[in-house]
């Protein structure tokens, strides 16, 4: 893993009169990531984003980005940094080309049509690029805003709720653009969502606020397999199973059968040594699932706070 930290955030708070919106927060991204950015409706995720991006100041703690304090150098922070807050608004009568050129000299952008190009050819929708944003879906017009966001060719890119009203496939089309950013361009993701199987799918490492405070960080595999996983396989004779398991080392392990299913609550390294014990003893497997998944870990960990 990359030790450069590109977001490190310390004991930071927001107080609105009596609510405390962010209490002493703490966490570091490092290069490279595709951060998770996880916690329930009013975990104080949209605040902390306002904060980074300076919309808001803080009450207490300190933000530091590309290693410099965020409050000494916000000019220069911010110009290397994208970022999507909310649904991106357009000038829906022009097209999205047109769109790009006008935002990226607004910003100050590099708004070559060679550029412009690129990164419309990046988000997908390059063979759009004449057509009004009026005719775009709403998947379409996402897009449209992570390209908005990249037109300064930002080290960073933060993204609240990019999926949010999005079918399926219009998800995906993010998700894929977003692994793009990252493996292609080396951009530095944060990433907030409520859609919990889009972070494991693509974040390499997580962090869980709740009440405003950190709960747990760490990288995303590690913290999936930190307990015991619910083990579910079905099988062909429930008498087999039953038998096979009382005279295995699998024993003590904490399982139910029922109807040709088992389940048992096993490490993640045990499970192909337990197939094996199956299969050397002609046990018919039709298939077997981990049970596990981050939404099962989400709840069980915010539940405890």
């Amino acid at each position: 893993m990359n030790t450069e930290k590109i977001i490190e955030i310390t004991g930071l708070t927001k107080k609105y009169k009596k609510l405390i919106a962010v209490n002493n927060l703490n966490l570091n991204v490092y290069k490279g990531d595709v951060f998770g950015f996880l916690g329930p409706n009013g975990a104080g995720k949209s605040t902390t984003i306002r904060m980074l991006l300076t919309l808001i100041n803080p009450t207490s703690g300190n933000i530091k980005i590309f290693g410099k304090d965020l409050t000494e150098h916000r000019k220069e922070i911010l110009a290397k940094v994208g970022a999507i807050v909310e649904k991106p608004d357009f000038y829906l009568y022009l097209t999205a080309y047109k769109n790009l050129e006008i935002l990226g000299k607004m910003s100050g952008a590099n708004v070559s049509k060679i550029n412009i190009m690129e990164i419309l050819e990046l988000v997908g929708l390059d063979k759009r690029y004449d057509s009004k944003v009026k005719t775009f879906s709403h998947g379409m017009k996402q897009r449209l805003g992570i390209a908005q966001a990249l037109l300064h060719n930002p080290e960073l890119v933060i993204l609240d709720e990019p999926t949010v009203g999005l079918d399926p496939h219009g998800i995906k089309e993010v998700r894929e653009i977003i692994l793009r950013l990252s493996s292609e361009k080396q951009i530095t993701i944060f990433l907030s969502s409520h859609i919990l199987k889009e972070i494991e799918l693509i974040a390499n490492r997580m962090v869980i606020i709740n009440k405003g405070q950190t709960i747990i960080e760490g990288e995303v595999k590690q913290l999936l397999s930190n307990d015991n996983d619910e083990v579910e396989i079905n099988f062909r004779s429930e008498l087999k199973i039953q038998e096979v398991l009382s005279t295995s080392i699998f024993a003590s392990h904490t399982f139910s059968v029922t109807d040709s299913q088992l389940n048992i609550n096993l490490p993640e390294e045990k499970i192909p040594q337990l197939i094996k014990t199956f299969v050397e003893n002609n046990c018919d497997i039709y298939s077997v699932e981990r049970k596990k998944s981050l939404e099962d870990y989400f709840l069980k960990i915010t539940d405890e706070k």
